[in-house]
């Protein structure tokens, strides 16, 4: 071998600039729009690139630092990237949940939270935490009716206990400003809930140090349809609110900052959600530095992770393992400190033991066999991570200054800017969904034909006062359509049937009669597709002898022309028919119209309307 010749990788070839590859692009383009074809607009506002390279890092001074130095975008993990297994119990009396708990520990979880709103006394406490050791399992109370005598309840046992108040570990659920945002109203006065929340503050301080007692529910923005700019921004105000309000109340930022944390949803956008928890890290940083912290500790953010409740179906429910999986891994790349993966079944019944286990082994595969814990800040150095989150922070950023000028936190709820501010995004997220250009499997897109869900849900009354922003699904229309039609079967009627007339063009007539039955097959219609046919005519006798509710003519736009006598015999012959044409061909559309055919379904239609005109045209209340 020469000595003198390269031997590195791909040393034989030449570097190709930016200018070449843009110039490569624009070539193999042809003529179409490159900012149509290959830039992603997101929902966020966001033009996501279709590439990036080592020069786009070169304005991003953040890349430089290490994991755990500021401005903490890589988290304040060195050594590995490991984070705690918690399971939640919400429904549960303190007997039931103690056990559930135990057996949760016993089979892997790391930490417990409890609903604590009926306890009301020491020993109600002590039920619930009966051998839970709080100094190697965080325990935290998800929801209470009053904080400041959980917490005084809480000292109290253990000081009677084997355990010390000092080594408890876990977090409070107290979040004044959250509980405003959903219902309107504090949990007493807004000036009550600070001076409580200055009196748990001092007392944690000396008596738990490892307790966190604020709690900022960034989740109730994801679940209420935000975008991810929206959610960081709005839970960056509210945790600015209590910085600013509570130390006027004397409170320091370093007693305050550490004692928060951010209990923050994570939505199916894998590689947005990686750089939305990065983002967030450093934007926290940025500001709880204006507050002059005397320890840098004060200025890394603790993240609970919670799966997404806005993405998750009924029908299919499966799927939602997909889903949750995909929610998991982005937050533990990202670098989260705890996380809760929802179990699939919460959609629609009270979780049993199956789907718990299989929630909680979700996280420890991951961590275990899939190895996510080992390091730290993993997607640091990515050309597109990293460029995105620099993204997501700027935009973030912007809407937060543009809060702050306008009144800070309280006031955008009460102008109402923070509830029309997601509304509009939700108006653009429903009609994508509706539209099917996001895709929710098992919902508006490859639906399980034979599935029945309406006999199976178990309605839990969950937020029913509520007076200002409204958790939902994004799928909720969408199965809402769906169970119409199966209580109309419980009422003694058939499922309407769809028939698939299928002719001429074999690859033609099998794709539209395949997105057909995914069509109406979110409605939960029968799909008979047409047996072999001899001819058109013998294609017409087997359409009619179907008794269909709904016949789809399923060819080419060229062969439509061919069937126009055959939607004139069903109008003829089965004149409350249904007749539809699986496609868009405008230039016969006349011909079609006048021979009977009443609708056209293809990519372009607004499935969800057309569906529930379907649903009205058939009887279907």
């Amino acid at each position: 071998m020469d000595q003198n010749k390269k031997t590195g990788l791909f040393s034989e070839f030449a570097p190709v600039s930016t200018k070449e590859w843009e110039e490569k692009i624009l070539e193999d383009l042809k003529g179409a729009d490159y900012e149509k074809k290959l830039v992603w607009n997101t929902i966020e506002g966001l033009k996501i690139r279709p590439y990036y390279r080592a020069e786009d890092l070169e304005n991003l001074s953040y890349v430089k630092a290490l994991p755990a130095q500021y401005p903490f975008v890589r988290g304040k993990k060195v050594k590995d990237n490991n984070w705690i297994i918690r399971q939640d119990f919400e429904y549960e009396n303190p007997t039931e949940a103690n056990t559930k708990a135990l057996n949760a520990i016993k089979k892997g979880a790391d930490a417990v939270g409890f609903n604590a709103r009926e306890i009301h006394d020491e020993a109600q406490l002590k039920q619930l935490l009966e051998g839970i050791d709080v100094a190697k399992t965080p325990v935290n109370f998800i929801h209470s009716k009053n904080y400041l005598a959980l917490y005084r309840h809480f000292v109290s046992l253990l000081n009677k206990s084997a355990h010390k108040a000092v080594d408890a570990k876990g977090s409070m659920n107290f979040d004044p400003l959250g509980y405003f945002l959903l219902y309107g109203k504090f949990y007493i006065t807004a000036d009550d809930n600070y001076n409580e929340a200055v009196e748990l503050l001092n007392a944690a301080r000396e008596v738990t140090p490892e307790f966190r007692i604020i709690n900022l529910n960034g989740q109730h923005f994801h679940n209420a349809g935000a975008n991810i700019v929206q959610e960081l921004a709005f839970a960056l105000a509210q945790g600015n609110e209590y910085l600013a309000t509570l130390t006027e109340r004397g409170l320091s930022v370093d007693d305050l900052a550490p004692r928060m944390q951010f209990t923050i949803a994570v939505g199916s956008n894998y590689f947005l959600e990686i750089a939305k928890l990065r983002a967030v890290k450093m934007l926290w940083t940025k500001i709880v530095e204006q507050y002059k912290p005397q320890s840098a500790e004060s200025m890394k953010m603790n993240i609970h992770a919670v799966t997404s409740g806005w993405n998750k179906s009924v029908y299919d429910p499966h799927v939602n393992l997909l889903r949750t999986t995909t929610e998991a891994m982005a937050a533990a790349i990202a670098g989260v400190d705890s996380m809760t993966v929802e179990p699939f079944d919460t959609t629609y019944k009270k979780t049993n033991e199956f789907s718990s286990r299989i929630a909680r082994n979700q996280q420890i595969v991951l961590k275990n066999e899939a190895w996510f814990s080992k390091v730290a800040d993993a997607a640091a150095g990515s050309y597109y991570i990293e460029n995105i989150t620099d993204a997501i922070a700027d935009a973030t950023w912007k809407l937060f200054v543009k809060m702050e000028e306008a009144g800070g936190f309280v006031k955008s709820v009460e102008t109402g800017f923070i509830k029309e501010e997601i509304e509009k995004t939700c108006q653009k997220r429903d009609m994508d969904i509706a539209m099917r250009k996001q895709v929710f499997v098992g919902v508006n897109q490859y639906p399980n034909l034979q599935e029945r869900m309406l006999s199976k849900i178990e309605p839990t009354a969950r937020l029913s006062d509520l007076g200002g922003l409204r958790p939902y699904r994004g799928m909720q229309a969408f199965e809402a359509l769906r169970m119409s039609v199966e209580n109309h079967e419980t009422k003694g009627f058939t499922i309407p049937v769809v028939y698939l007339f299928t002719y001429g063009n074999l690859a033609m007539r099998k794709a539209r009669a395949t997105f057909a039955t995914n069509f109406f097959g979110c409605a939960g219609y029968q799909i008979r597709e047409a047996p072999a046919i001899k001819n058109l005519e013998d294609g017409i006798e087997k359409a009619l002898a179907s008794k269909a509710e709904i016949i789809v003519f399923c060819s080419s736009d060229e062969e439509y022309t061919e069937m126009i006598p055959a939607a004139k015999a069903i109008r003829e012959k089965a004149a409350g028919t249904q007749v539809v044409v699986a496609g868009n061909p405008k230039d016969i559309m006349g011909q079609l119209n006048e021979a009977g055919v009443g609708h056209y379904i293809h990519m372009r239609t607004n499935a969800l309307d057309s569906l529930q005109r379907f649903n009205d045209v058939l009887g279907i209340a």
